[in-house]
């Protein structure tokens, strides 16, 4: 479908950025706006070397300019349908967080329970919500760190390492930082914030537990960081055009049909917190991104794990879509 002709907007508010190339051509950052038509900022800033991180950089200064050139209809504009779109940013870091989501996190526990469990479902569930309860009010977020490597685009094809016996979806609300952010307050946090985007950062649930050293916990690395295991975007939309980041629908298709799909008030810490909570440690830098946990209806719960073919649509409210496919790799 042409961009003329397309009968809804691609996001909320008046521009996203994107990471977009011509056939045959470099990948350059692109104000897009929502009928589809996208500016090369390379040549409408005169800055040929131009990444998206570099414009994330100076973000308080570029954000007004943006707007400026959102509503001047001259001007050198590209239709999208001409373009392939890759991950909005490659960002130095990239903070995830998991059992952030109360429903999710009720889920996978009671799934992971061993065989001799004592309690029943009802007790697990019971016990897991009080657990969760404790966490919110003692302000302690769990966040961990993975790789800028797993970063693809919105609509690349996802490899499936033949080693991943269990491959599952996470579809999440991604917030792209804007500044360097260290020990920030919770009431200044999203001033620290450029933009969302979407995220669906994979997991091989055979491998989060390390079964040979039972007393270490979760192996992040090997479960979580394969190449091209966090789709990405399609864009950065910024964050004045994002009402209420705690009240967004993350909805999640395997192959047509709906398995995620809640709104992000089910979050146990919201994005201001998860952003003050990992800058008392770390230093965030403009570019990385802070993935904010994934809701309920991954397919441990469905008992339907990814496999090769599988198309997954995902979406966020006012966030656009991605799509991509599973690809099995050949066992070497």
């Amino acid at each position: 479908m042409k961009s003329a002709a397309r009968s809804a907007p691609l996001f909320a508010g008046p521009l996203a950025i994107g990471t977009l190339s011509a056939p045959g051509g470099a990948a350059f950052p692109g104000l897009v706006v929502p009928d589809g038509r996208v500016l090369d900022l390379r040549t409408a800033l005169d800055e040929p070397p131009l990444t998206a991180l570099a414009l994330l950089e100076r973000w308080d200064e570029e954000l007004p300019r943006l707007r400026g050139l959102a509503d001047e209809p001259a001007g050198d504009w590209l239709p999208l349908d001409d373009l392939s779109v890759h991950a909005p940013v490659e960002p130095r870091q990239i903070f995830q967080s998991g059992a952030n989501y109360r429903q999710h996190v009720i889920d996978l526990e009671v799934a992971h329970r061993t065989p001799d469990d004592p309690r029943t479902v009802e007790e697990a569930r019971a016990e897991i919500a009080a657990i969760m309860d404790q966490r919110a009010a003692e302000d302690l977020p769990y966040v961990f760190i993975g790789l800028p490597t797993t970063i693809t685009g919105p609509y690349d094809d996802v490899v499936l390492p033949s080693w991943a016996k269990k491959p599952d979806w996470e579809l999440e609300l991604a917030a792209v930082i804007s500044r360097p952010a260290h020990r920030v307050a919770v009431e200044d946090a999203l001033e620290y914030v450029a933009g969302y985007t979407i995220a669906n950062d994979l997991t091989d649930r055979a491998t989060v537990f390390r079964r040979d050293m039972p007393a270490i916990g979760t192996d992040w690395l090997r479960c979580k960081n394969a190449p091209g295991f966090t789709p990405l975007g399609p864009w950065i939309v910024p964050a004045g055009s994002v009402a209420d980041p705690s009240d967004l629908r993350v909805t999640l298709k395997l192959n047509g049909e709906t398995m995620q799909d809640e709104s992000t008030k089910d979050m146990i810490f919201g994005v201001a917190r998860m952003v003050s909570y990992i800058s008392q440690t770390a230093q965030l830098l403009p570019g990385d991104l802070v993935l904010t946990g994934s809701p309920a209806g991954n397919g441990m719960h469905w008992g339907r794990l990814l496999r090769d073919g599988d198309v997954m649509d995902g979406s966020v409210t006012g966030l656009g879509a991605q799509r991509t496919r599973c690809v099995a790799e050949e066992a070497p």
